[in-house]
């Protein structure tokens, strides 16, 4: 029997807590406007329900070999990370030659694909808490589907809050670009804690 409160809290903490989706959405809301940013957050809608379908019908085989695959997606993801910590902390926050680079959809769904927070995410939720209590395609298409309906609420949430303080995140620009840029650092450094 599923543990809906473990299951619940597992959910929103994972998927509302700091990480490169959310960081990102709430960088590019703060930069372009909620409007302007929302193909990120659609791009990493679009990612993160492919990622949990794959972990989804992989999370046995996949749970199996981890030791051998965690290893490589932490390396890249934390590449990735870093180079969006970078791209970030470059960028002229509020600039007319900024060229959007982590504000597109591709950015947001190549990003779920070397993103360990999510893998690691969706192989737990799916071997710890679905697989083993359900088995039918449509129930666990219908977790997938929710799952990404979940982060993808998270990172509309982060998305508004860098929306909604615009203005003051345009007065401290710099500022705010040097600790998103060092809370991406953090968040690839924890990869490998």
């Amino acid at each position: 029997m599923l543990n809906v409160t473990a299951f619940s809290s597992y959910i929103i903490v994972t998927t509302f807590t700091p990480g490169p989706n959310n960081i990102m959405s709430m960088s590019n809301a703060s930069r372009y406007g909620f409007k302007q940013s929302i193909r990120f957050n659609i791009g990493i809608f679009a990612g993160f329900l492919i990622v949990m379908a794959l972990c989804d019908l992989f999370s046995v085989a996949l749970y199996s070999i981890i030791p051998t695959i965690k290893p490589v997606m932490t390396c890249i993801g934390a590449a990735y990370i870093l180079w969006l910590a970078w791209k970030t902390l470059k960028t002229e926050p509020h600039g007319n030659n900024d060229p959007k680079i982590t504000n597109t959809f591709l950015s947001g769904f190549g990003l779920q694909f070397v993103n360990p927070k999510l893998i690691l995410y969706g192989i737990t939720i799916f071997s710890a808490f679905i697989v083993p209590n359900y088995k039918s395609t449509v129930s666990l298409a219908g977790f997938t589907l929710l799952l990404a309906l979940v982060g993808f609420t998270a990172t509309c949430c982060w998305a508004v809050s860098g929306a909604v303080f615009q203005r003051f995140l345009i007065r401290k620009d710099r500022t705010i670009n040097v600790l998103m840029s060092i809370l991406l650092v953090y968040c690839a450094i924890t990869l490998f804690l």
